[in-house]
């Protein structure tokens, strides 16, 4: 654990149990709440610097919406990243064959990866694979930002972390889901209710997950989601119907019914197959990179699909063994999706080719989902499959991650 200092210190809270031998942590730094709250806050320090939105490195460009009549001038910016952990890229090595080792150390990455933050300058940020997060907290805090982690359960050593700049936001509840508790595996999510300073009680609801990667496991990734969306709406009715941003890793792609499952809050699983449901398996770089990916691959119409799946992963899915209808409460949109860019750089339906590249992958996993209340004003455009294959794979020169980050400018809905 790093060194407190002068801005930040910090203690453990009292529901960690100290007999297991990899401990999940819950950790949030923060200045006041305006209730009783278990969790342990701390000072941070603010910093009236300002950083360039200027693109590092692979060259990336803001697009703006086309349509912004419900906008209002109430606006914020949240990243989300997958920052591969310093553990994984060291275990997984076969996936950086064609990636220089200087660009996989991990205080070199460190490096870039506050660039990227800083240069963005987002309000909120949402990491995923955060092994190091007191080095990352102690860059953030002294510029101005709060944060909390949600370490993962078993032997792994990542989790979930979320930032957030403390003079624009007052953190107001919060939520950690530990998988585990459920039976859904060792994931792990972060619910956060926040207030706008300064906005009239603007509220907000941002989550933050990193689905269950195993592609042959569609069942558990459907639970994973459908519980989370269940807690943020009950979350957001506490807080007056908060608008609710889901950011993070779904390890699923855009032609997946799990995609689909996000976007249209329902899936009937007996029209797939639940070893295809996610879509990773047809994202190999040999399968991909010389070719246009466009078809849906996991959706099948047989009427005997239902025969693939046991009444344990149905129940895992939906709920419910007798019910083949997988729902959530929430009406979600992807900004990237809603805000078109450049046909170089999306897909189909308006979302990224890539998000991810290495060795073994290159596709869309990561998103940015948001509620009614909010729209999405700008994003900040990812970059062609031609680009990415001229760097080799990443982390590259100017990209910290294997994954690049999203970035999407909000807006508060006007009154129609």
């Amino acid at each position: 654990m790093a060194s407190s200092t002068s801005s930040s210190s910090c203690l453990f809270p009292s529901f960690i149990s100290s007999s297991a031998k990899r401990v999940p942590i819950q950790i949030f730094f923060k200045l006041t709440i305006p209730k009783a709250s278990s969790q342990v806050h701390c000072q941070c320090r603010s910093n009236s610097n300002s950083y360039s939105n200027q693109s590092h490195g692979i060259e990336r460009r803001w697009v703006e919406a086309f349509d912004q009549s419900l906008a209002s001038p109430e606006r914020f910016t949240v990243a989300s990243y997958n920052i591969l952990a310093d553990r994984n890229a060291s275990q997984h090595s076969d996936l950086y064959v064609n990636t220089p080792s200087r660009y996989i150390n991990w205080d070199r990455r460190k490096k870039i990866l506050s660039d990227e933050f800083f240069e963005w300058n987002p309000d909120i940020i949402c990491l995923q694979e955060v092994d190091k997060y007191y080095e990352l907290s102690n860059i953030l805090v002294k510029a101005g930002y709060a944060g909390s982690y949600k370490r993962r359960t078993g032997d792994t050593s990542d989790g979930c972390a979320m930032f957030w700049k403390a003079d624009k936001f007052r953190l107001l509840d919060g939520e950690s889901i530990q998988y585990k508790d459920i039976g859904l595996r060792d994931n792990v999510a972060q619910l956060l209710v926040f207030e706008m300073r300064g906005s009239n009680s603007r509220r907000l609801l941002v989550g933050n997950i990193h689905v269950l990667y195993n592609p042959n496991r569609g069942e558990v990734k459907l639970g994973q989601i459908r519980f989370l969306a269940s807690k943020a709406q009950i979350l957001s009715q506490k807080w007056g119907n908060a608008p609710v941003i889901l950011a993070g890793d779904f390890n699923s792609t855009p032609q997946s019914g799990i995609y689909k499952f996000l976007s249209s809050s329902e899936l009937n699983i007996k029209l797939y197959d639940r070893n295809e449901l996610s879509g990773q398996k047809h994202c190999r770089p040999a399968h991909v990179l010389d070719r246009e990916k466009e078809a849906v691959g996991s959706f099948i119409s047989q009427d005997g699909l239902l025969n693939c799946w046991t009444d344990e992963e149905i129940n895992t899915a939906t709920g419910d063994s007798e019910r083949h209808l997988a729902v959530h409460p929430l009406k979600l949109n992807s900004s990237y999706a809603t805000v078109k860019g450049s046909a170089s750089t999306r897909g189909f339906n308006g979302e990224p080719l890539a998000t991810s590249y290495h060795s073994k992958f290159i596709g869309t996993v990561d998103y940015l989902w948001y509620s009614d209340g909010i729209v999405p004003t700008r994003v900040l455009d990812t970059v062609s499959i031609s680009d990415l294959r001229r760097a080799g794979g990443l982390p590259c020169k100017k990209v910290g991650s294997d994954h690049l980050a999203l970035l999407s400018e909000f807006s508060f809905s006007c009154p129609k």
